[in-house]
């Protein structure tokens, strides 16, 4: 298979159904300067507080992202955490299912963060099997929602809801019935569980846990999974090994080994939640196993290259392969980002004592006069961030007739120049909520402009940051290359 021809299919007409162990996860952002007097212990100072899906729920923050239809069945407790957890999913817009236990805490995970790195995490939780009568009733929600679903996946966290064997035989029972796809994200050694599963995805550390094998080339990795394929039945099994990418086989079938994409990874977290939502969504758009797996690794290559446990979007996706192939993809894949995950990766730049800049614009046909711009923009500072006018909001800026190129080709040149660090197309007419949310040191716009045009500078200047007009490259616009192509177009043929 030529994988620079792989499309991404409708995932708009997806609907995933995910079964698995939910959780808050939470960060905390910071720096470490001093000792405390009262013990040696580092004094963390906290600077900002975010909160996303974890678990489970991070796996329906992937599907969300690609435009996936989801319905989440979990457990929470009925806490403060519980409530913000179900709203974080809300937001979502996932047809949530998300049972209350009273007797045990919503997992909660917080991570401790200084200079971009992590120094500590805190977990809140208690782990013990469900009662019958939450089986029960999950079961039932299973049974009510699976008839109209393309794939399920049971996401195992090893927290309680998935250690039962007999609730998740029932739901792959269910499922197999009914023909749809069951996609299992592993934890521990008994696999009994997951028997007559479509897919399992472990990881080189979890398969060599579960067979007491140590991995040590190709050869002994395929005859490992050769073995776990037949003793539980599965028709497939997708083994993701970091560095060295993925391999997936089919039972009684051929092995595909599948390269790593990654070229800077930051954080693995989540990477698995990512593989096993797009290989899901994929599958149940009705792509091919090895189609679906490919898809997946690329998108895994993008999660990694972000801080913390952040989602892949469409966007993200399509701009991977629209840049550099599949088998291409370059350390600025990274950069084409959603507006949640960009301010994320803003806030951990920051809190490394990076200065932030942000420009913004069009940026249709690229021209050296952009790339002058763009390049005194990064001198300024440390991070340049470049907000993108969607394809949208260029037409009701510049009519009709605009965009020249689609944002997703825009976003993917910008991504390409070294002195980008993140692109993020917004769909208003101005980037007022984009810069209210990242609040950048240094706001930077063309010396066409008058501070007093400049929007955003208000936001900007309240809160002690700059306003810089830098210089332009004269002779250099849009407009003007446009008008030359289609003036030499007439010429041509009116000869």
């Amino acid at each position: 298979m030529n994988e620079i021809m792989l499309k991404i299919p409708d995932f708009n007409r997806c609907h995933i159904l995910v079964v698995g162990d939910v959780m808050l996860d939470r960060y905390l952002w910071g720096d470490v300067n001093r000792i405390s007097p009262e013990a040696p212990v580092p004094v963390f100072r906290i600077k900002k507080r975010t909160e996303v899906c974890g678990g489970a729920g991070n796996v329906v923050s992937n599907l969300a992202g690609l435009g996936c239809r989801i319905t989440l069945v979990g457990i929470c407790g009925n806490d403060e955490n519980g409530k913000r957890l179900t709203k974080l999913l809300n937001n979502n817009g996932v047809n949530t299912h998300v049972l209350q236990d009273p007797n045990r805490p919503t997992i909660t995970k917080t991570r401790v963060l200084s200079l971009g790195q992590q120094l500590m995490r805190l977990d809140d939780e208690e782990v013990f099997p469900l009662e019958s009568g939450l089986e029960e009733k999950i079961l039932t929600v299973v049974e009510d929602v699976c008839s109209n679903c393309d794939a399920l996946i049971l996401s195992d966290y090893g927290k309680g809801l998935l250690q039962t064997p007999g609730l998740c035989q029932s739901i792959i029972e269910l499922a197999v019935e009914r023909h749809i796809p069951v996609m299992v994200d592993p934890k521990g050694r008994n696999w009994d569980r997951y028997k007559q599963a479509t897919c399992i995805t472990p990881n080189t550390k979890e398969i060599e846990h579960l067979t007491n094998e140590t991995i040590t080339d190709d050869t002994m990795l395929v005859q490992v999974m050769e073995k776990v394929l037949s003793k539980y039945e599965l028709s497939w099994l997708l083994v993701t090994r970091g560095p060295l990418g993925m391999c997936l086989l089919e039972n009684d079938g051929k092995p595909v080994f599948i390269p790593a994409l990654a070229r800077e990874v930051y954080d693995v977290s989540g990477a698995g939640d990512t593989v096993i939502a797009t290989l899901s969504a994929s599958v149940g758009a009705g792509l091919s196993f090895q189609e679906s797996a490919r898809l997946a690794n690329i998108a895994a290559g993008v999660v990694v290259g972000k801080v913390g446990t952040q989602p892949i979007t469409l966007l993200e996706l399509q701009a991977s392969i629209a840049l550099n192939g599949a088998t291409r993809l370059g350390r600025h894949s990274n950069k084409i980002t959603s507006f949640s995950a960009a301010k994320i990766q803003v806030e951990a730049w920051r809190a490394n004592s990076d200065k932030i800049v942000f420009t913004n614009g069009c940026f249709d046909l690229l021209h050296p006069g952009h790339i002058h711009l763009l390049s005194q923009a990064k001198e300024l500072g440390d991070r340049l961030v470049v907000g993108l006018n969607s394809d949208a909001s260029v037409k009701r800026l510049k009519g009709p007739s605009r965009p020249i190129l689609s944002e997703r080709d825009r976003a993917s040149i910008l991504g390409s120049l070294d002195y980008v660090d993140l692109v993020v197309i917004f769909e208003e007419d101005t980037p007022i909520k984009l810069i209210e949310e990242i609040r950048p040191d240094i706001l930077v716009k063309g010396s066409d402009y008058t501070l007093e045009q400049v929007v955003g500078r208000e936001i900007v200047e309240s809160y002690g940051g700059k306003v810089c007009l830098v210089s332009l490259l004269e002779g250099h616009s849009t407009t003007d290359i446009t008008n030359k192509i289609l003036k030499n177009h007439i010429s041509v043929n009116t000869r």
